[in-house]
């Protein structure tokens, strides 16, 4: 087994417990891992005026494979967030969010098994705006009716949504040779061409064009976001592979966390062509900072897709299915879970769940 060298990102909130539960399961994994901690959050703005000091991108770059725990995105100051600068620095163009049901854990569903891939690097998340009565919206403003475009209110604020064939084909591409890779059977572009069509349109055409050099490997097909929305939520199993421009696929993303129990048990994956930065997709809850209550599931699956990446696929395999069995067990879970499920019993604290997933892995070694 190689050792790895590893940049991580404890973040804030609770973001150090689940980020100290993640260390923890990894080592009992086998795997070899040595930590490089770098700084994000708002704890940095007063000391490096950046939620993302540069030398934690130095890290990154550094060692080329991340994993960070939740950041805080401060409310009004005009800083981006953590992840999406991250994303933007590294060309983090893929977000990969694998969606699965674990036993015992009370939903409509218990059998989802599909992959959001979202295209992370444009469309409205660009961050090209423009403040509502600056001269620069105004100027849009009137560019658009001189063009014919169409009449914008003078009192708008204004969003670019930006999709390009460059950005449409790689993400495409990369979904199919994901599905590819992982015995997946088909692709589904999602999109709203009906509406967009020099957008979302050429998003569709692209992966339709994409599509034709698979299409003796892999089925693909389309929907439009709101119909995707709704057969989602009639039926999850009829989806696969799922890719999305931006704003879909956040949005997506979430929902299907839902129909799996919650953001505590929902991994992710921010993957580039040279830098990859592995995450818990859910917030940092400061309101449960510092209890002992957090839910490290997501930070640690997140954890074994890392460790996926680093071709250790035998200690991500022991983690995914230490995690099942604790939750087939149903007894050590935290308050979250319990809470979804409607279980009277006392939930269990983020490091008593540690502690039992790890004897769980020990046993099965």
């Amino acid at each position: 087994m190689s050792e790895h060298r590893v940049t991580l990102i404890p973040g804030d909130g609770i973001g150090y417990e689940t980020s100290e539960a993640m260390q923890r399961v990894v080592e009992a994994s086998g795997a070899q891992i040595t930590w490089d901690i770098a700084r994000a959050g708002s704890e940095c703005i007063e000391e490096f005026g950046t939620p993302l000091p540069e030398e934690t991108l130095e890290a990154v770059r550094r060692n080329k494979v991340a994993i960070k725990g939740p950041v805080t995105t401060p409310v009004g100051t005009g800083f981006r967030s953590v992840n999406v600068s991250l994303r933007k620095a590294l060309d983090l163009y893929v977000c990969l969010r694998p969606v699965v049901s674990l036993p015992g854990v009370q939903n409509r569903y218990s059998d989802v098994d599909l992959v959001i891939v979202r295209e992370n690097s444009e469309d409205l998340y660009a961050g090209v705006e423009f403040e509502e009565g600056t001269p620069e919206a105004e100027r849009i403003i009137e560019l658009c009716e001189e063009m014919g475009a169409g009449t914008v209110r003078p009192d708008s604020g204004i969003s670019i949504k930006a999709i390009s064939v460059s950005g449409s084909r790689r993400i495409v591409k990369w979904a199919f040779d994901y599905a590819l890779s992982h015995g997946r059977k088909k692709v589904t572009a999602v999109h709203k061409a009906n509406i967009m069509k020099h957008s979302d349109g050429l998003f569709l055409r692209e992966a339709r064009e994409v599509a034709e050099r698979y299409r003796n490997v892999v089925a693909f097909d389309d929907k439009i976001v709101d119909a995707f929305c709704m057969n989602l939520v009639v039926d999850p199993t009829q989806f696969d592979v799922v890719v999305l421009p931006n704003l879909y696929g956040d949005i997506a993303s979430d929902l299907c966390a839902g129909l799996v129990g919650g953001l505590g048990i929902a991994p992710g994956a921010n993957i580039g062509s040279e830098y990859a930065v592995f995450e818990a997709v859910h917030g940092a809850a400061p309101d449960i900072a510092g209890q002992n209550k957090a839910n490290p599931t997501a930070q640690i699956l997140s954890a074994a897709m890392m460790l996926d990446h680093l071709r250790e696929d035998e200690a991500a395999n022991r983690i995914r299915k230490a995690i099942r069995e604790v939750y087939e067990e149903g007894i050590f879970l935290t308050a979250d879970i319990r809470w979804a499920t409607g279980s009277s019993e006392p939930p269990v604290s983020c490091t008593e769940f540690t502690d039992h997933l790890i004897e769980v892995m020990k046993a099965g070694i």
